[in-house]
Order: structure tokens, then sequence, then C-alpha cells
């Protein structure tokens, strides 16, 4: 149900990324997710992990909540950290509820980690109300992918820092050491995979956002040039509608 690797290091994600921990998900991830999710009473959060985003919803929209996710350790962690919130364990591809039963889903870095992406927006499509509201978070599939980052080069005078772009055409499947002895997987597929899918699953893409890093990434992040961070999106968030109308 869940690839080893979260299982493994689930600690490694509740410890660097959670509970304020992580200024990107502070000062840029919830507040995003937020604002786009204002009004909607019914929401799914799929891969909620901990469920950080799931209790923020909860919290400032008093919305009812359910967060998902495949991995055991994950959801008892959520569970026990509560906040209102319901969890249920499942991955992506086939989701424990009814037909047109939320008004909001919202999927947060997790189907870059995913191998069923088509399954997973149909199930996405089929869980949303018509009218309803989906916004998708990825890393940013053209500057976050394998074999980027930021490079200073020093043949040249004065030495130069720019990002630097791994292929980025080719789907390509990676495990990374993230941190020491923390291997995460990631499939990596280029932008035109994400937006060809959500139309396939039958939903209509109505908004893209590609936000600047937020100051504390930046200030973490003094050994580069502040402004090749500032201008180097690592996050996409797209927002799609099920149409009204829509019979799946």
């Amino acid at each position: 149900m869940t690839e080893p690797h979260w299982d493994d290091h689930a600690d490694w994600w509740q410890r660097e990324f959670t509970d304020g921990v992580d200024p990107e998900y502070v000062e840029q991830i919830l507040p995003l997710a937020l604002e786009r999710l204002v009004g909607f009473d019914r929401v799914l959060d799929i891969g909620t992990g901990e469920g950080q985003l799931a209790r923020a919803l909860r919290a400032a929209h008093d919305a009812w909540v359910v967060g998902v996710d495949p991995t055991r350790s994950q959801i008892d962690v959520a569970q026990q950290r509560g906040g209102g919130v319901l969890y249920a364990r499942s991955g992506s591809d086939a989701l424990p509820v009814a037909d047109a039963s939320f008004d909001a889903v919202v999927v947060c870095l997790v189907f870059e980690h995913v191998d069923a992406l088509d399954e997973s927006l149909a199930e996405v499509a089929r869980v949303l109300r018509p009218g309803g509201r989906f916004v998708f978070f990825l890393n940013h599939p053209l500057l976050q992918t394998p074999d980027s980052g930021m490079v200073i080069d020093h043949i040249l005078d004065p030495p130069e820092t720019y990002w630097r772009i791994g292929p980025y055409l080719w789907d390509a499947v990676t495990v990374e050491e993230v941190q020491k002895d923390v291997f995460v997987r990631f499939v990596h597929r280029p932008l035109s995979r994400y937006v060809n899918g959500l139309i396939g699953a039958g939903l209509t893409l109505t908004e893209m956002v590609e936000p600047s890093p937020p100051p504390g990434f930046i200030a973490k992040s003094e050994t580069y040039e502040a402004d090749v961070v500032a201008t180097t999106p690592r996050l996409l968030v797209l927002v799609a509608e099920k149409p009204v109308g829509a019979v799946r």
C-alpha cells in the first residue's frame, strides 16, 4: 500500500517539516492552501502525512476535514495530534469515500511520489462534487528536476551563481538521499503530464501559481545569492474545478 521509504522515515518528515519548524510550510504552503479553500465545508486532504494541513484547515475554516495517507506511522501520529480531523489509511488511487462527497480536495507534495498518477487524478474527480475545487501542490516540475540545483561557477571572474536544470522532458524515478541516511523516492514528470492528467480526469484548470520562496527559506539559504534563490520557484500550485453538470 505504501512505498517503504515513507514508513522508514516518517519521523524525519514529522521532525523537519511540521509543528512550525519549516518556513516553507508556515510562510507559504499553509497560507496558499487556506486562502484557496475558504468557503469549502467538506475537504479531503490526500497524502495528509501527520495532518498539519488538515488541522490548519479545520482550525481556520471550521470545515469538516478528512485526511488520508497510506503510511501507517504518519496516520498514527496524525490521530495522536488530533485537531478535530477524521483520518484513514488509504492510497490515492482507490479512495474509501463516496462519489461527489467533498466540496474540495487538496493534495500537497504527494503526487510526485506516486506512480498511479492518472488513477489518482480520476479519484480526485470522482470524489469532488460538481463545482468543487482541487488545490494541487507540486515540487516545481521544471525547476526541481532530478540533478537540478544551485551552482556557483568559479571558472568565471567574478564567480556566477545560477540554477542548473536537470533532464526535464523525460519521466524519471529516483531515490534521493535528502538527509544523511534518509532516502525518498521521487517520480519526475514534465508539467504537461499533470495538466493533461487534469484534463483527462475532466477537471478544468483555473489558476497556476509559481511563488518565490518565502523569506524564511531564503534566509536559510545564505550560502547562495539571495536574488538567485528568490527568483527560482520551488513550488507550483495548480487549482482546478470539477465542472457543474459533470456526470462522473
